[in-house]
């Protein structure tokens, strides 16, 4: 064995016992469940202020943004972001919360971002895309959310374009439908790494979560090219989750967005 495959087999066992040590799903205060926030009506997110009085979602720092290339701060890219995602990662479930169609995830795959370690534990969608670039909105945002060992956040947000057939959204829609509040076992593998992150170029930004309660200080890494998806796979997730699932575009208050290329 080498010493390049020495060390790339302590960094990935190194990442499994630190997914280990993370906080479970239960611990984290990802979403207010005991609201009654919506994407529609009285409850819309431009009523989020005053019905969640004890959230951030009145702060400074909020999400999503739209992204203007011609603004941001350009770096090249020094290996801040590190996927570590393998072949045998493990979904655990799918939930249908009600707000979005989420895929929880079992201990194994996660991310390293400025040697930080951020373990993958779900995966929803927002139909159109809550980021824009430019100004241009996308059929599907998909964000994976990656929680550090004392419960630090790292969102990547992915965009969806229409085009061919994709494997891996076959794959989680072979689950579909779910009702609302319906749930379901999986315990199957999944490949995470079909969706070639590490050649892509993204933006980076400090912002919140997009629902209830808003939390900020969230690490935002929002890729630049989409994943290329059908038409009918789009619509299949669109039939199981609210109409529209965004929230509003955010101000950026001076935060920097960088474009690491």
């Amino acid at each position: 064995m080498t010493v390049k495959n020495i060390l790339l087999g302590c960094s990935i066992l190194c990442a499994i016992v630190s997914c280990n040590n993370t906080k479970k799903p239960s611990q984290l205060n990802l979403e207010n469940k005991e609201s009654h926030w919506s994407y529609s009506g009285e409850t819309s997110p431009k009523h989020w202020v005053d019905i969640e009085k004890n959230s951030d979602c009145g702060g400074k720092h909020q999400s999503p943004i739209n992204i203007l290339h011609k603004d941001v701060d350009s770096v090249q890219k020094k290996g801040d972001l590190k996927i570590l995602y393998t072949p045998s990662t493990l979904i655990s479930n799918v939930d249908n919360n009600g707000h979005s169609i989420q895929f929880n995830f079992e201990e194994g795959d996660s991310i390293n971002y400025n040697n930080k370690t951020y373990c993958l534990k779900q995966i929803h969608f927002h139909e159109p895309s809550e980021h824009k670039i430019n100004g241009v909105i996308y059929p599907i945002e998909m964000h994976l959310v990656h929680v550090g060992r004392t419960g630090e956040i790292t969102v990547l947000g992915i965009f969806g374009e229409e085009g061919d057939q994709s494997q891996l959204f076959e794959f989680f829609e072979s689950f579909l439908p779910l009702q609302n509040g319906e749930s379901k076992e999986i315990h199957q593998k999944i490949d995470l790494s079909s969706l070639f992150l590490k050649d892509k170029h993204y933006y980076s930004y400090n912002g919140s979560l997009t629902t209830p309660p808003c939390t900020e200080n969230v690490n935002w890494i929002v890729f630049k090219e989409p994943i290329i998806l059908s038409e009918s796979e789009v619509l299949k997730l669109k039939e199981t989750m609210p109409l529209n699932n965004y929230r509003n575009e955010q101000a950026l208050n001076g935060r920097v967005v960088r474009y690491n290329y």
